[in-house]
């Protein structure tokens, strides 16, 4: 399967990219596609995605929770705000 993971603000800039497309063994769970991530982008997106929050499919994922193909993560880093 394939899952589309969209980075915002500190994670875009750790992973070098704002959008990508990651192919994953079916069953997959957000926690299998965060250990990928860290294998593709290194010990820099490793930080961000330690403190990120994520949505799949617009909706807030617990680490376990299965994706499916065509599944949409958005990595949401800390953001400061006033």
């Amino acid at each position: 399967m394939t899952v589309v993971v969209r980075y915002f603000a500190g994670a875009a800039a750790a992973a070098g990219l704002t959008e990508e497309k990651v192919p994953l063994p079916a069953g997959a769970t957000l926690a299998v596609l965060v250990e990928d991530l860290v294998a593709r982008h290194g010990t820099r997106l490793a930080r961000v995605l330690a403190a990120a929050s994520f949505l799949l499919d617009e909706v807030g994922g617990d680490a376990q929770r299965p994706l499916h193909d065509g599944a949409c993560v958005d990595v949401l880093p800390p953001f400061a705000g006033g």
